[in-house]
């Protein structure tokens, strides 16, 4: 986005960036967001553009660029007051558990190459084919217990669905 000069809601502050060839250019910083790779900065490029009229002005390119590979901090400019976007603090839950695997299940068929068995897997299984219909928990239950279908034990979805199929106490007086 090309804008000129007088454009802009607050004053930005300056701030070296990086060019692609190492050269390094003051420009101006709109704003900083966070994201789950890293923070990206908005910053305005002094540029010319040609007018209408055939005339020169001087203009603004706007782009985001990552940081800090990209934007140096200017020394004795202080950058308190850049409109900045921060992701969202992690739950509580989040922060305990951890990442969690995505939920769902697939069923890799029987027959064909591979007889034996039809196997049921959580959706992220190395083992899982491709492409595969997604279950909801409620129909890999009904899967699970069909006679013929086995429970992948890579996955852990033998460990995950054993205790809703055959009921909790078992795994308490196994």
């Amino acid at each position: 986005m090309t804008t000129t000069l007088s454009d802009g809601p607050a004053a930005p502050v300056p701030v070296l960036v990086v060019l692609p060839d190492g050269q390094e250019l003051t420009a101006r910083l709109w704003a900083r967001r966070e994201t789950p790779r890293g923070w990206l900065y908005e910053v305005g490029l002094p540029v010319y553009r040609n007018t209408e009229d055939g005339d020169v002005q001087a203009a603004e390119y706007r782009v985001w660029v990552r940081a800090p590979e990209h934007v140096r901090p200017v020394d004795g400019v202080v950058y308190d007051a850049v409109p900045t976007e921060r992701l969202p603090a992690p739950s509580a839950v989040r922060e305990v558990l951890g990442l969690r695997r995505p939920s769902g299940w697939v069923l890799q068929k029987a027959g064909g190459r591979r007889p034996g068995p039809a196997v049921l897997h959580a959706v992220d299984c190395t083992d899982a084919p491709q492409n595969a219909p997604q279950l909801s928990l409620e129909r890999a239950l009904d899967v699970a217990e069909q006679l013929g279908t086995r429970l992948c034990s890579l996955c852990g979805a033998a460990q995950e669905l054993d205790p809703m199929l055959r009921g909790f106490e078992q795994i308490e007086n196994g």
